[in-house]
């Protein structure tokens, strides 16, 4: 184990002094911490032999999409939201519902014997999008401003969006493998998750809050520990949660949510560090799903899993993006750029681990071709990501 720490503490540290420069480039870090993950992986060079386990796996990937959630959801600034929802609300309340029905639709037909929630099911896991791996488009000032924005407040809340989707799928799934009336379990099933997810979400978070306001304003907070309050509120959201068997993920969200309400004052300073660790440990997390997964997946695709994966990418993504966007006076290419990039990454992944331990039918061929398009995406769109943003200023698109 200590040699596996070694090894990935002395590559975080590289990439860490370097990472300016790489993201300049036409790379990701996404693309690098997977890439690492499978070279050093036993498929490969074998450095870390077994201490990585699909179990680490899910511990980083749900840690890291609790703080991502919290911290997406505090950054919306709703106050900002309500002037400049134009776009990013089209694509949420629009083109997020028909990526999920076409997603469904077309799955029905490359997987005619999967049972129908769990293609729906596969439909929602795909839905959501990671910013961070196209994060060169958010620092590129070519890009305009409102598409950066959009594409920003898009990918921060369509993913605590899809959770509660998911759970009644989920729900629906479920009761009807174990035989019991599906509508009535599947609420029951619902409205435990999203109640106590909501119930401790919001009371955690106004806890919290009013606990740092009151040491705050009592100077009673040093500065260097400031930062630290919001990953461990994000935290005890979730992990409370979850052992209430509620959603987390939904507690992490709605806290979140909260928490920009409340805490004004002072709040760049604290979200910064807190953004700061969930980027560390999504690139952990691309570094494990790299040795424990992308190996031994490679051999259980299908020409359907690719070629369905090749489609969650474009038309089902794009084409509901672009419709969604007609009549806002956006170009063509504004359009197709904001529909190309919903990347799939970290809340693809916890999906799948949530929907794998239901043991459902079909249950497999999702969970290979989750990881066959969160592969892809992580090529394409990282590589993609510099180039395409350079466009804008090359033929002054605005």
């Amino acid at each position: 184990m200590y040699e596996t720490l070694a090894i990935m503490a002395v590559f975080i540290f590289l990439y860490s002094a370097v990472a300016g420069g790489i993201e300049k480039k036409p790379m990701s870090g996404p693309i690098i911490f997977l890439a690492f993950g499978v070279l050093a992986g036993p498929m490969a060079l074998g450095l870390m032999e077994s201490d990585i386990t699909a179990d680490m796996l899910r511990h980083f990937a749900e840690l890291s999409l609790a703080l991502v959630l919290f911290t997406d959801a505090a950054n919306a600034d709703i106050t900002t939201l309500k002037r400049s929802f134009r776009l990013p609300g089209r694509m949420l309340l629009i083109g997020l519902p028909i990526t999920i029905v076409l997603g469904f639709l077309i799955g029905l037909l490359f997987f005619p014997g999967m049972p129908l929630l769990s293609v729906a099911l596969l439909a929602v896991m795909l839905a959501p999008t990671d910013a961070a791996l196209g994060k060169g488009i958010f620092s590129n000032p070519k890009v305009p401003v409102r598409i950066r924005e959009a594409l920003n407040v898009e990918s921060g809340l369509n993913d605590g969006i899809c959770v509660p989707i998911l759970y009644l799928f989920l729900a629906l799934a479920v009761s009807t493998e174990i035989h019991e009336e599906p509508v009535n379990l599947a609420l029951t099933l619902l409205a435990r998750e999203i109640g106590i997810g909501l119930a401790v979400g919001l009371g955690a978070t106004a806890l919290g809050v009013g606990i740092l306001k009151l040491s705050t304003k009592r100077r009673w907070v040093q500065e260097n520990w400031l930062p630290v309050p919001v990953v461990a509120l994000a935290f005890a959201c979730y992990a409370v949660a979850q052992s209430l068997e509620g959603s987390g993920f939904i507690a992490c969200f709605v806290g979140g949510l909260l928490f920009d309400v409340m805490f004004k004052g002072g709040k760049h300073e604290v979200m910064e560090a807190a953004e700061g660790m969930g980027n560390t440990l999504a690139l952990i997390t691309w570094v494990i799903f790299g040795f424990a997964v992308v190996g031994q997946a490679l051999d259980g695709f299908s020409w359907s899993i690719v070629i369905y994966s090749l489609l969650s990418l474009t038309v089902i993504r794009v084409a509901p993006v672009y419709l969604s966007l007609a009549g806002t006076g956006e170009s063509h290419y504004g359009k197709l750029f904001m529909g190309w990039f919903g990347p799939r990454g970290l809340a693809s992944i916890v999906f799948i681990i949530i929907v794998w331990e239901k043991n459902l039918p079909g249950g497999m061929t999702i969970a290979m071709t989750v990881v066959c398009t969160v592969i892809m995406s992580v090529i394409a769109h990282g590589l993609s990501a510099n180039p395409m943003a350079k466009l804008f200023g090359r033929f002054k698109i605005e």
